[in-house]
């Protein structure tokens, strides 16, 4: 009897397109991958109903939600309208309360909406607030992950994170967080699965983790 395949939807972090998925590999005859992108927001668009358009993209029933970064906060508000066999939360946070320091006081001072998103264009900028890195030898690499440069997207995006307003993890979630992320410094305590020497790109860089720990994750 053939085993039932597993469909696995993964969402990118702020700004990335899905090719930063390129190496991740699962069984075949266990697992299909299915790439998610962004779209533009609506004017005004709350998170939530933003996360129930991004439903829309599912085709399948009973999935595995994979989330990087802001994708992570988009897919633990996309799984609270959905059934899923599995949610996964890649290098991002799992209550507004793990969000760093500088921004807490840019929601209250309102200071995110003065980012000089136009400028975004410039990859270095961009890489900067995307992967928490600045770009060197890396700019063409940058160039092929980070493809979302709306000013009406990132403005959105940027808002979303700093006002998130889940007060506590999902239950059901499993979090994964490298211990070297620079943008989500706070997100290794407590029920949370820890990449040595992980990155907030580890997505990309340590793909060969993801890779091999992944159908155990799914499947146990």
């Amino acid at each position: 009897m053939n085993q039932e395949i597993i469909h696995v939807y993964m969402m990118p972090g702020m700004a990335a397109n899905p090719t930063i998925f390129e190496n991740i590999k699962l069984p075949e005859d266990q697992f299909k991958i299915h790439w998610l992108e962004w779209i533009i927001p609506n004017k005004n668009e709350t998170l939530q109903s933003y996360a129930k358009r991004m439903i829309e993209k599912i085709e399948h029933n009973n999935v595995v939600l994979l989330g990087v970064s802001f994708g992570g906060i988009l897919v633990q508000e996309m799984s609270k309208f959905m059934t899923l066999k599995k949610l996964i939360v890649v290098s991002s946070v799992k209550s507004k309360h793990e969000l760093p320091r500088r921004m807490k006081i840019a929601k209250y001072t309102k200071a995110y909406k003065l980012l000089p998103t136009k400028l975004l264009g410039n990859i270095n900028l961009l890489a900067k607030y995307a992967f928490g890195e600045t770009v060197t030898k890396r700019v063409e690499l940058y160039k092929r992950y980070l493809s979302v440069s709306d000013k009406r997207y990132l403005d959105w995006a940027i808002e979303q994170v700093v006002c998130w307003e889940q007060e506590k993890p999902n239950p059901n979630a499993i979090y994964i967080h490298g211990d070297k992320d620079a943008i989500f410094t706070h997100s290794c305590n407590d029920n949370c699965v820890v990449i040595k020497g992980g990155t907030h790109i580890m997505i990309i860089n340590k793909y060969k983790w993801f890779n091999e720990n992944l159908p155990k994750l799914i499947l146990n």
